[in-house]
């Protein structure tokens, strides 16, 4: 039985939705983060020794990070999926398989760092610390805000959203492992960067979320993104 070490609003529910597109049977085992930091609880630990989320048990195996979680379900069980879930690994060779590749590592290799440093400077002015020290604090996160980390994003969301002009899901026509990958970084993106100027974006996310499966992952392991 696979087990899914489910940390709540995380790339964990890129994993439940694969999972319930497959119909592979599964058990989640729930951990809340620290209400002070948001940070991982310290028993994930005792599962990986990273302590973070998602993470996989299936028999002796434990495997960690979400993209190489998604290869192996993939590789074991993908030819349980059914209709438009039958070729979620492209022919090798093909543009399509290209595609899947390149947007598997874009979403974690450049995406999500923009994304990350998105979410710690907007948060850090509204952590506690001495009055005087507030403004300076202020000022500084505008500054990498607005200078570095705000048009990066500009640039990703431009470049993710002309793609989308052009094709349904991420590799083309069909839905592809690369499509569970980028779930987790198109939600983020658009609720961090978004701003409705992104109306392919907006289209993919709404297909996304239509689907009974991802819905199902949706009801079993709550909300997706974490609130700045």
């Amino acid at each position: 039985m696979i087990t899914v070490h489910h940390l709540e609003t995380s790339r964990s529910q890129r994993i439940l939705w694969l999972l319930e597109e497959l119909g592979l049977p599964y058990e989640i085992k729930r951990y809340q983060r620290d209400t002070a930091t948001r940070l991982a609880p310290p028993e994930l630990r005792a599962v990986h020794p990273l302590g973070k989320s998602p993470v996989i048990t299936d028999g002796d195996l434990t495997i960690a990070e979400s993209g190489a979680i998604l290869e192996y379900l993939v590789e074991c069980h993908g030819d349980q999926g059914k209709g438009d879930v039958s070729h979620l690994t492209p022919a090798v060779g093909t543009p399509e398989h290209r595609q899947c590749r390149f947007w598997m590592h874009y979403a974690e290799g450049s995406l999500m760092n923009w994304l990350v440093m998105k979410l710690v400077f907007v948060t850090i002015p509204k952590q506690p610390m001495p009055f005087f020290v507030k403004p300076i604090a202020r000022t500084l996160c505008h500054q990498v805000l607005a200078k570095l980390v705000d048009p990066n994003l500009t640039t990703a969301m431009k470049f993710m959203e002309d793609h989308l002009a052009t094709h349904t899901w991420f590799a083309g026509d069909q839905l592809t492992v690369a499509d569970f990958q980028m779930s987790f970084a198109i939600e983020a993106a658009l609720s961090r960067a978004g701003n409705g100027r992104f109306p392919n974006l907006q289209a993919y996310k709404t297909r996304m979320e239509a689907r009974p499966a991802y819905q199902r992952g949706i009801e079993k392991g709550g909300p997706v993104i974490m609130s700045a």
